[in-house]
Formats: C-alpha cells, sequence, structure tokens
C-alpha cells in the first residue's frame, strides 16, 4: 500500500504537510476535522426517520432511541477516522486532493492515533449496542457486528471495499437499511414495510453525499488506484448517478402513500425539491472544487432536511 504502515507510529508523519498541532485546542480541532463532523447527517437521518416510523405507529420509547443514536454516531465517526488513516496510508490523500483537508494526511494527527480513535469510538457503539442487544437479541447483534465490520473494511484490509467500487452500495445498506429498519425494529421488535420503503429514500440520499464526493476526486482516485464507481463511470455517469439518488427519494413518498404504508402527510418530504433542484443544477454543471465542496456539504444538509421532513410524515400520517 501506498505510505505505507511505516507511519504507523505516536508522531506524525516527518514532512507531511501542515505543522503538528501545538496546545490542547489545536488538537481538539484537529480531531473535529478527522471526525468529518458534515458527515454526521448520514448517521442522524436513519435513527431519526427509523424511530418516527416506530412512533407513528404507536410505539415510542426513549431509551432505545437514544441508544440507537449514539451507536449510528460512533460507527459514522469510527469510520471517518478509519477513512483518514487508510487513505492516507493507500495514497489517496495527497497534496493534490481537491476536498478539505485531511487530519492524517495534513501531519495533525498520526496514522496511529487515528485510527486508536476510530477503535474507541467503535468501543463506545458497541456499549450502546449491547443494551439493543438485551433488548431486542441476536438480530441486532448481527447487525451491530455486521456494520463495524463493514465500516472497518470500506477502506482497510485486503481488498477494501470503496477502492473496489462498492462503497455506494455499502453505504445503501448500512446507512440507509439496516440503520432506518434497524431503528424502528428496537422500538417495535419487527421488520416492517414502512420502514423498509423509508429506508430506501433514507439510503439514496446518503450515496449522494458520497457521489459528490467521489465526483470531486475522480482524478486523485484514479492515481491512487482507488477505482470508485465515479473513477468507473466516469463524469457524465456519476451525475446520472446523482440524479438518480434524488429521483428515488422523491418517488419513494409516493410510493409510500400508493402502497398504504404513509397518510395523508405524504407530501411532506417534497418541501426539500427545491434545495434537490439547487444541488443537482450544481452538480450537473459544475466540476471546480470550491462548487463541489459546498455541493457535498448541502447534500448532507438535504439528507437532513428530507429526514426530517419524513419523520413528520410518518409521526403524523403514518399508518
Amino acid at each position: 500500500m501506498r505510505g505505507g504502515p511505516t507511519f504507523l507510529s505516536g508522531s506524525p508523519r516527518p514532512g507531511a504537510a501542515g505543522a503538528a498541532p501545538d496546545g490542547a485546542r489545536d488538537r481538539w480541532r484537529a480531531w473535529v476535522l478527522a471526525a468529518r463532523i458534515p458527515t454526521l447527517p448520514a448517521a442522524v437521518a436513519p435513527v431519526l426517520v427509523g424511530t418516527a416510523a416506530a412512533a407513528g405507529s404507536g410505539v415510542f420509547s426513549a431509551l432505545p432511541a437514544v441508544a440507537a443514536l449514539v451507536a449510528s454516531l460512533c460507527i459514522q465517526i469510527g469510520t471517518n477516522l478509519s477513512n483518514d488513516a487508510y487513505d492516507f496510508l493507500h495514497g489517496a490523500d495527497t497534496a493534490g486532493r481537491l476536498g478539505p483537508p485531511r487530519a492524517t494526511a495534513s501531519g495533525l494527527l498520526s496514522p496511529k492515533e487515528v485510527l486508536t480513535g476510530a477503535y474507541a469510538c467503535y468501543g463506545v457503539a458497541a456499549l450502546a449496542g449491547l443494551y439493543l442487544v438485551a433488548l431486542r437479541g441476536w438480530p441486532v447483534l448481527a447487525a451491530g457486528v455486521l456494520s463495524v465490520a463493514a465500516s472497518l473494511a470500506y477502506t482497510a484490509g485486503p481488498w477494501p471495499l470503496a477502492y473496489r467500487g462498492l462503497g455506494d452500495l455499502f453505504v445503501f445498506i448500512f446507512f440507509g437499511i439496516i440503520g432506518t429498519v434497524g431503528s424502528d425494529f428496537v422500538q417495535t421488535g419487527l421488520v416492517r414495510s414502512q420502514a423498509v420503503w423509508a429506508s430506501t429514500a433514507v439510503g439514496l440520499l446518503t450515496v449522494a453525499i458520497l457521489v459528490v464526493n467521489n465526483l470531486r476526486d475522480i482524478e486523485t482516485d484514479r492515481a491512487a488506484g482507488k477505482r470508485t464507481l465515479a473513477v468507473r463511470w466516469g463524469v457524465r455517469g456519476t451525475r446520472l448517478e446523482y440524479a438518480g439518488c434524488l429521483a428515488g427519494a422523491v418517488a419513494v413518498p409516493g410510493i409510500m402513500r400508493a402502497a398504504g404504508v404513509l397518510g395523508d402527510r405524504f407530501w411532506l418530504p417534497w418541501l426539500a425539491v427545491p434545495l434537490m433542484g439547487m444541488l443537482a443544477r450544481t452538480v450537473l454543471w459544475r466540476l471546480d472544487a470550491p462548487a463541489l465542496n459546498h455541493a457535498l456539504g448541502r447534500t448532507a444538509r438535504l439528507l437532513l432536511l428530507y429526514s426530517a421532513l419524513l419523520a413528520l410524515a410518518l409521526v403524523l400520517g403514518g399508518t
């Protein structure tokens, strides 16, 4: 692997871009950077929608919802930290990177420090998960183990998923279906069609965040041997994927209404359509890094807005 495990030490890589931070405040900022806070709507959205699906059916308990949210956030942050370290070690994060700076590649934190932080996050997720396992049994255990394994396998190991064009699929499965259906399941104890349908919209918009990221990084990923779908499909195909994700999310509430699993407030998520239109215009016509970085952050906010509106529709008009 490029960059090699030589730099798995307690000190930042010699010669890395940027100077090592001085003081607790600078180190805190480095950890915030590594955690990639703007991506955390991907962890909040499935719990919000899944919990709302249960509440709309008359089932809600605060403690399982909080435990699910803690586990989801910790797995997301652990994934981000792991990716920060392993993308650097694989040579995907270089001085020519167009996105925001990465903590490991900038020399702000060492790979060993970042990976230790990732494992700590997985540990906290496991503690939250133990309560949910006690509540709902082996399905929760299986989902949790698979989620952590997929998180690590995303950029780590001998066959990293993101480097084989499987990132989009796994994001859809784990941040969409498993996260949403699982959040409903810990409340109801059931796998319900309403939650499954809602999970597809959450998954599609979460994938859209990744699509913008990979569209921006096509050239640097190609040079590093990171064969994302964007690298495989090119600019045109990646733009079509983004448009398809947005269109699918628009379609889901109407399909749920037609299927009889969403009530007469099904139209609420469509209030996010104007934002979708503005984002689609940017992603479909712009390739400069500042525009795509802006679109990436706004796509994450779109996911949160859409999910909040869908959650409201489920609570007010769920069936």
